[in-house]
């Protein structure tokens, strides 16, 4: 199984556009602090990759990992589909940035299809320019990823929180945010993928404990971040993010596991935004890192 980690950061990247916060303004005067929205590309088979969440940086993403660059014919791609953890504008948006494409497989649950049908009405505005075919998202019972690929796929339901645009529609369940496993058939090796958790319910913590490599949310350092930095009168449970130290943080759950563990997701007043903060140390002594941009993870 091959990874490539394309972005980490949460809604608005780092820097973001209009933030002078002290992460955005690090990001701004050091390069290296810089971090794209979260995302992953996922390869299926020689030649075939999937991008979990296309996010509005997806065009940058895809120029800067030569893996998915096009060719040898003038527009063959490498790109085979998409995979959505949710129907956030961060995880959606950069569907439109692809519409050059002759044809995009979308893999989502049906909350999250119908979000973007009925609320973004991305199926009209991109059918002039290409088609969309959706695929579900699997649950409980895993399916290869697709017909080439010896890896497969399923997700696991772990909110209900829908994105502001669609707050008041669709299905009133879980499936509205998921986390991903990938399993290797050849192998046996797997990870999972969360870059959005409210909640730890127990197939998560199933499938995390038999994991090899465990990619989770990492918005926020601990549940105050939010108000102490005065980005929102909500705490980070309250705007749907466990956070990663405290009470119900998601550090201690990940600690004990034999896996190797890695944030993404990272908000600009996260902490971990810088390099040198002393956070990560804490995360070492934990046996956990966060993950950057560009990592690469093979299993």
């Amino acid at each position: 199984m091959l990874l490539q980690v394309l972005g980490t950061a949460a809604g608005g990247g780092i820097p973001q556009w209009n933030c002078a916060c002290p992460g955005c303004s690090g990001a701004r005067a050091h390069p290296h602090w810089r971090r794209r929205h979260a995302s992953l590309a996922v390869r299926a088979a020689e030649g075939r990759w999937y991008i979990v969440n296309a996010t509005p940086d997806i065009g940058d993403q895809i120029e800067d990992f030569p893996a998915l660059h096009p060719g040898p014919e003038a527009r063959h791609t490498p790109l085979a589909g998409l995979v959505l953890t949710d129907a956030e504008l961060d995880h959606t948006l950069g569907i439109a940035r692809l519409r050059e494409a002759r044809s995009l497989e979308v893999l989502a649950t049906g909350a999250v299809r119908d979000a973007l049908h009925t609320r973004l009405h991305l199926g009209a505005v991109l059918g002039p320019y290409t088609a969309l075919t959706w695929r579900e998202l699997p649950g409980e019972r895993a399916e290869p990823l697709d017909e080439h690929s010896g890896l497969e796929i399923s997700a696991i339901p772990v909110s209900g929180k829908r994105p502001r645009y669609a707050a008041d529609s669709g299905p009133d369940d879980d499936t509205w945010v998921v986390a991903l496993r990938l399993t290797d058939r050849a192998t046996g090796a797997s990870a999972v993928y969360a870059p959005a958790l409210a909640a730890w319910p127990d197939a998560l913590q199933k499938a995390v404990t038999e994991a090899d490599c465990v990619i989770v949310d990492g918005t926020f350092w601990d549940d105050e971040e939010p108000r102490r930095t005065g980005i929102s009168t909500r705490t980070a449970t309250g705007m749907g993010h466990l956070p990663i130290e405290g009470p119900g943080g998601t550090a201690e759950r990940l600690a004990p596991l034999g896996a190797r563990c890695l944030y993404t997701h990272l908000n600009n007043t996260n902490p971990l935004v810088d390099p040198g903060a002393p956070q990560h140390e804490r995360l070492a002594e934990w046996g956990i890192g966060a993950a950057t941009d560009g990592m690469v993870i093979e299993l």
